[in-house]
């Protein structure tokens, strides 16, 4: 979320909105004479809501492991981590809220993202993808997929002398939901985000002779141009023969 959407703001809370406003015409600007009036174009302007929630983990630690010199930060590390990778998970893959509840969807689940359908025996499907999308004005930063995924990428080969030689090289994104992926450009999303928060108690568990340890993270996200991010498939039993 960090890195593939654009942060428009920082939040604290359990449940706060953040409104963020865009204009929806990329394409008004005109040559102009020096000196002359430019022209009020009056663009269109939208605005999306920004719901965010809260992610959490409470871990509790004995005091006689919690003296050990690298238990406290090995385990705030930890459980950052793992609000990390729910934060990932969620961005990716949540589904859509239920009315009256509130929420963000993930990307794959998107309504008017572009279906770039199966890659299967070679890359074209992916490079008509792209290429759909900076047809919408995106400018993709950023393909992100499953393990799976990757793998099944990576065994598509070059034709030819080359055989043996993958058609992709490394930078993906391990993280959505197997034999899928994204194609993402960060312009088109909108996210809050607060400061990922790691607090101690020596009170709360004091009969338990033990220290608990609570991490929470508010996170949350909005596409305002789902024409501009595409997903699509692979064939788990591709192997580029």
């Amino acid at each position: 979320i960090l890195k593939t959407s654009t942060v428009s703001g920082h939040i604290e809370g359990d449940r706060p909105a953040l409104r963020v406003a865009y204009v929806k015409d990329d394409e008004s600007a005109a040559y102009v004479a020096e000196g002359t009036e430019i022209t009020d174009s009056a663009p269109e302007l939208s605005e999306v809501i920004v719901h965010t929630k809260k992610l959490a983990r409470l871990v509790s630690i004995s005091n006689e492991q919690h003296r050990q010199p690298e238990t406290p930060g090995q385990t705030a590390q930890s459980v950052a981590r793992d609000l990390i990778r729910k934060a990932d998970l969620s961005y990716l893959g949540e589904a859509a809220p239920t009315p009256p509840a509130t929420g963000s969807t993930g990307l794959l689940h998107t309504p008017g993202v572009i279906d770039g359908g199966e890659v299967a025996a070679n890359l074209d499907g992916l490079v008509d993808l792209v290429a759909e999308l900076e047809t919408n004005l995106a400018h993709p930063g950023y393909i992100v997929v499953d393990p799976y995924t990757w793998a099944s990428l990576r065994k598509l080969k070059v034709g030819g002398d080359q055989i043996n030689a993958s058609l992709l090289g490394a930078g993906t994104t391990d993280a959505v939901p197997a034999n899928s992926g994204l194609v993402v450009d960060p312009s088109a999303i909108v996210s809050a985000v607060g400061q990922v928060n790691i607090a101690q108690s020596d009170h709360a568990l004091f009969a338990n002779d033990a220290v608990l340890l609570r991490a929470t993270w508010s996170i949350g996200w909005a596409v305002m141009r789902p024409e501009r991010i595409g997903k699509f498939t692979v064939d788990p039993g591709s192997d580029g023969s």
